[in-house]
């Protein structure tokens, strides 16, 4: 990831004078050209950018030589893997300067190869049925009869014929194509954090050298803020002293509305897995960034590339001020065909939005002829709509737009069995739809991806690491705010709490959260979670002594206490743990207000004590007067029944609490993907290292515990809990993990019967059938949810939780995590 610097000195000859000067480097790195101290031209031999345009025309009074410095990466637009797109970094990799050259550019050559190319991919792709298919054709057969390379003086006649077939006119009824420069650049992936900065840098100089030759092309960025975001402090004075130029030009493009700023959110992050609370922030801290730095706010969500949508995004898109939505990754759908292009989306309260897939399937397009058609031939919503977006620009690594994709499209702004091309922006293809927007079709629910549901369980540390944190600022500001209510000289840390927020927020980027990403990212993510709990700790400490000063200071001849605190919004009993001097644990049951605290002095007595009892076969029972459960000596569930009640949670021969390994071998994405298949291939672990033996007798606490061997070098130690008066029983795992493509789960078997199982998701839930009746159904195998999910029939259900955990399913009666 070092970057290596050239200094390479140019001497024009005179006898170029008139002519177009390049400068031409190939690299299988990455490199950026500067010139006067600046950066002003990004090159990517993978991103088609090979050269930098010294003059268009060599004048007497330019500068004949001068010194220029190229940056080289050791790195490719997809990272430094060898032998695979996805394969991870390797450090044998070396980088190659293959050509640094000065050479005239012949800028009617150019044109008229760009000419020919767009005739031969008409005479091919129209088709036989088609006359301009011919007419095509025979244009591009007389000009190779007409043109004498050797002579340039017969160039202009044949650029005559290919543009007597370019002028000729599309009808009033033709699709129209919104064409959109863009340019995906990943926050993380493939590359560090830090990386992107360089590829943000590469991407947009480029983008700016073709706007001031361009007036017509327009740009669409995302992740615009990421030049801010990723350094704070510091760093971020670092970032803006390398590339202030650079930023001043974007802010004028931006201006002149070529250089348009979308998204709304701070990055482009995971539809599924952050919470309700997270998202919120993503939209607040994004729109907030665009507010005062453009003086606007974005109308548009723009996510393309992220692994499913949640049901909850139409409401937070409109409470955040965003009427439509853009992406195209549901056309990644492994099983099923997404019904729409252009169509309201519908979530849980049933908020809308206007939503756009671009039918050319893609956010990467080139301006090529193939493309146009694809996107109008593809448009599963012809009729309903005539107006469609094209995204163009190489992307995912950075790159952009080139030259080449302009006068491509150029070319077909209206050109007579082509559909009509014209340089756009989000807001006018938007402005269109919603104007032809009388007969679209509604979906409601998720917009589920079927495709990369592995990436809900992938890095579990990583899954651990957000819901942890997310929690900690969750309890921060609710302490905080206590304490500025309660008045004093409290001071909420606001400046605080938001770089803790955007370390969050930037680790929940769509190949970070997910673990779709390479292992110094997880490094780097791990290192945040890390920052955010220590301060957070010091945060949360410093608002409760504040809170609670008085309370927390020991009155003479008063008894020992303890303060509780409750940070969510309803009343708990519960058993707490403290550490005594000794490291022993003392136990206490109390019960907290909602949002408040509690003084335990003398511990609450539970109506009914923990019992816990070992039978003659092994197995363990535990009981406390709310539930009744039975163990085995492998710590399965044989029995789980509320007390009172003459129900059976457990199935006859079941066990619940049953761990499975599965193999993991997917197709192609392997951090990404389980496939359905890895279902064939379960494997109960029934491989016992150390039986269920008690290990708290009962009282307000009671608990057993027992390891099993996993695979063939992994191991999991368990210890089941049940509390005083607590309706539901815990299970604290540690597993060892050593393993290569398998996938470890744990099942509960439950006598419970429907059609449908509810999981939580951000600020409310969603139901999902158990059964596979259609490809629609069994497409979700394996799905996510956030803290629990649950099937009930009339009155009576099973609901599993967890603190960690995002994959998840529920098919027939069996619940099941993935771990």
């Amino acid at each position: 990831w070092g970057t290596c610097w050239f200094k390479v000195e140019l001497s024009i000859p005179s006898a170029w004078a008139g002519r177009e000067v390049h400068f031409v480097w190939e690299s299988d790195g990455e490199g950026m050209v500067w010139r006067d101290a600046q950066p002003v031209q990004g090159l990517t031999k993978e991103g088609e950018k090979t050269s930098y345009i010294l003059t268009s025309s060599l004048k007497e009074t330019e500068p004949h030589s001068l010194t220029l410095y190229v940056e080289l990466a050791c790195n490719g637009l997809f990272g430094a893997g060898k032998g695979s797109m996805i394969a991870p970094p390797d450090p044998d990799r070396r980088f190659t300067l293959s050509k640094a050259e000065l050479v005239v550019f012949n800028r009617d050559v150019y044109e008229l190869l760009v000419d020919l190319e767009i005739l031969l991919d008409m005479a091919q792709l129209l088709g036989e049925e088609n006359q301009r298919s011919f007419q095509a054709l025979y244009a591009a057969n007389q000009i190779v009869n007409v043109c004498d390379v050797t002579d340039p003086s017969t160039f202009p006649a044949a650029r005559d014929l290919a543009a007597a077939i370019f002028r000729q006119r599309n009808g009033e009824s033709q699709h129209t194509i919104h064409a959109v420069g863009h340019c995906h650049i990943d926050s993380a992936w493939l590359w560090p954090y830090e990386e992107t900065i360089r590829k943000c840098a590469r991407s947009w100089v480029t983008v700016v050298r073709l706007m001031e030759c361009n007036p017509e092309l327009t740009f669409a960025c995302s992740q615009l803020r990421l030049i801010s975001v990723l350094w704070q402090a510091q760093q971020f004075e670092w970032v803006r002293s390398w590339y202030p130029g650079l930023y001043a030009q974007i802010q004028d493009f931006v201006a002149k509305g070529q250089f348009i700023p979308v998204g709304g959110t701070w990055v482009e992050m995971d539809g599924n897995l952050p919470s309700g609370e997270s998202m919120v922030r993503q939209f607040l801290q994004g729109q907030r960034f665009f507010q005062e730095q453009f003086g606007q706010i974005c109308s548009e969500f723009w996510l393309p590339d992220t692994f499913g949508y949640s049901a909850q995004l139409p409401q937070l898109m409109r409470g955040c001020g965003i009427r439509r939505f853009l992406t195209q990754k549901l056309s990644w759908n492994l099983v099923n065909t997404f019904p729409h292009h252009t169509f309201f989306w519908e979530g849980i309260d049933g908020s809308r939005v206007l939503t756009h897939f671009p039918p050319g399937d893609s956010y990467g397009m080139h301006g090529r002829v193939e493309e146009m058609l694809k996107t109008v031939k593809n448009n599963k919503d012809k009729g309903r709509v005539n107006h469609s977006a094209l995204l163009f620009g190489f992307g995912d690594g950075g790159g952009g737009p080139t030259q080449k994709m302009l006068d491509r499209m150029k070319r077909m702004s209206d050109t007579d069995g082509l559909p009509r091309v014209q340089m756009s922006t989000p807001d006018r293809l938007f402005s269109v739809l919603e104007k032809e927007s009388s007969q679209l079709c509604t979906w409601v629910g998720e917009l589920f991806l079927e495709l990369h549901n592995g990436t809900y369980t992938t890095q579990a540390q990583i899954k651990k690491g957000n819901r942890e944190c997310e929690r900690i600022l969750h309890d921060i500001e609710v302490l905080s705010t206590l304490a500025v209510a309660r008045g004093g000289a409290f001071k909420y840390p606001a400046s605080q709490l938001q770089r803790l927020w955007r370390l969050l927020l930037l680790n929940q980027f769509h190949d970070v959260l997910p673990g779709s990403c390479i292992q110094l990212v997880v490094e780097d993510a791990l290192q945040y979670y890390t920052e955010i709990r220590r301060a957070g700790t010091q945060l949360q400490e410093e608002a409760v002594q504040s809170l609670c000063r008085e309370l927390l200071q020991p009155k003479a001849g008063s008894a020992e206490s303890i303060l509780v605190l409750n940070t969510l919004p309803w009343e708990r009993t519960e058993v707490v743990s403290r550490s005594g001097p000794a490291g022993t644990e003392t136990l206490a049951l109390v019960t907290v207000p909602s949002m408040g605290y509690a003084i335990v002095r003398e511990p609450l007595l539970p109506p009914q004590p923990v019992a816990v009892r070992k039978q003659e076969d092994g197995s363990i029972t535990m009981e406390n007067g709310v539930i009744a459960v039975c163990l085995d000596m492998m710590g399965r569930l044989t029995s789980l029944r509320l007390v009172g009640s003459e129900r059976e949670s457990v199935p006859d021969g079941c066990y619940a609490n049953q761990f499975a390994l599965f193999d993991d071998v997917p197709l192609y994405w392997d951090a990404w993907d389980v496939m359905d298949y890895h279902l064939e291939t379960r494997k109960p672990v029934t491989t016992l290292l150390k039986p269920l033996e008690i290990t708290l007798a009962g009282g307000l606490r009671g608990s057993a515990s027992f390891s099993l061997q996993i695979g063939k070098s992994s191991t999991l130690t368990q210890e089941i809990i049940l509390d005083a008066t607590c309706p539901y029983l815990r299970f604290l795992t540690q597993v060892e993990w050593k393993e290569a493509h398998k996938f470890l789960k744990v099942e509960f078997p439950v006598q419970v019967r429907s059609t449908n199982a509810t999981y939580e998701i951000q600020f409310g839930h969603l139901q999902r059938p158990t059964h596979w009746n259609t490809s629609w159904d069994w497409a979700r195998f394996e799905v996510w949810a956030h803290k629990w999910l649950d099937l009930s029939e009339h009155g009576f259900g099973v609901a599993l939780l967890n603190d960690c955990k995002y994959g998840a399913s529920a098919h027939g009666n069996v619940l099941s995590l993935s771990l």
